[in-house]
């Protein structure tokens, strides 16, 4: 049988698709703004809010995304100019973790969750095959707006990334386009999280994104590259966990999205060298010009 002759195999595609798509547009100026660490924080949110849900037995996602979005804007208007800068995510992070903490506690000491893990270890890791048909075009429709959305504003935002003393002197609203655009990370980080946990997730954000930039420096193309390398990433890594169904399909997205940014790393590294070795030969030979003439 085909993988598409499987409900949750299309369930997870689906969904999948949506997801990777704003994973790839987000990560990409999430990695060009050197705001890594806060999907790094974002991602522990995203576990605190939905141990939290759990804890008062409402729906995961309602703690997903009101977590991460909240205090993804949070961080922002604590720093400057709408980014966050280390020590506010470092102070945030262990209040977050403390919060989580607290919300595990709760959430299995309560009758009503029962100590059972199930819940747990599916914001952990993931549970994209578990996706019922709704739960997967509601994904899918929650992934393509958060990548209409960044397509908006990605001229002004890229303008601010790059250089945001000018952007403010050109009228450029700085601060409300970070703050946009860390809303817009936090809802993406929720939704990742049903795909590959809250682990895991910063992967998918970072690593296609990464691969994009070291294989063009062209911001447009690089944009379309992470969001073509994060679908394509996650449609492989479901193929692997199909075929193999020992490989958990988290585990196979992100090792996906990893052997690509190495390749890439591997590239860009060739690329540099071989630069690097046309220069040094041509001005070895400009340097040898003079003496030959002379002579």
């Amino acid at each position: 049988m085909s993988l598409f002759d499987h409900p949750f195999m299309v369930n997870a595609l689906l969904a999948g698709t949506g997801i990777a798509l704003a994973c790839g547009l987000v990560g990409y100026f999430l990695v060009l703004r050197a705001q890594v660490f806060t999907g790094d924080a974002l991602s522990h949110v995203a576990f605190t809010g939905a141990l939290a849900a759990l804890a008062f037995g409402v729906d995961l996602r309602v703690g997903l995304f009101a977590a991460t979005i909240l205090v993804a804007l949070l961080l922002g208007l604590l720093g400057e100019r709408g980014r966050a800068d280390d020590v506010v995510i470092g102070s945030v992070f262990a209040w977050v973790l403390g919060l989580g903490v607290f919300f595990l506690t709760l959430y299995t000491t309560n009758q009503t969750g029962g100590g059972n893990g199930n819940g747990t270890v599916s914001v952990l890791f993931g549970s994209v095959f578990g996706l019922s048909s709704g739960q997967a075009r509601l994904a899918l429709a929650a992934g393509a707006g958060v990548a209409a959305a960044t397509l908006l504003i990605a001229r002004p935002l890229l303008f601010a990334s790059l250089d945001p003393a000018v952007a403010a002197a050109r009228g450029v609203p700085v601060r409300a386009l970070g703050l946009g655009f860390l809303a817009l990370v936090g809802a993406t980080t929720a939704e990742a999280t049903q795909a590959v946990g809250a682990l895991l997730l910063l992967g998918l954000l970072a690593a296609p994104a990464g691969a994009a930039l070291l294989l063009t420096d062209r911001p447009y193309r690089g944009l379309a590259l992470a969001a073509g390398l994060a679908v394509a990433e996650l449609w492989a890594g479901l193929a692997l966990a199909y075929y193999a169904p020992k490989v958990p399909p988290s585990f196979a997205i992100v090792a996906m999205a990893a052997a690509v940014y190495a390749a890439a790393l591997g590239s860009a590294t060739i690329r540099a060298r071989r630069r690097r070795g046309t220069a040094a030969a041509a001005a070895h030979t400009q340097a040898r010009t003079p003496a030959i003439a002379e002579s």
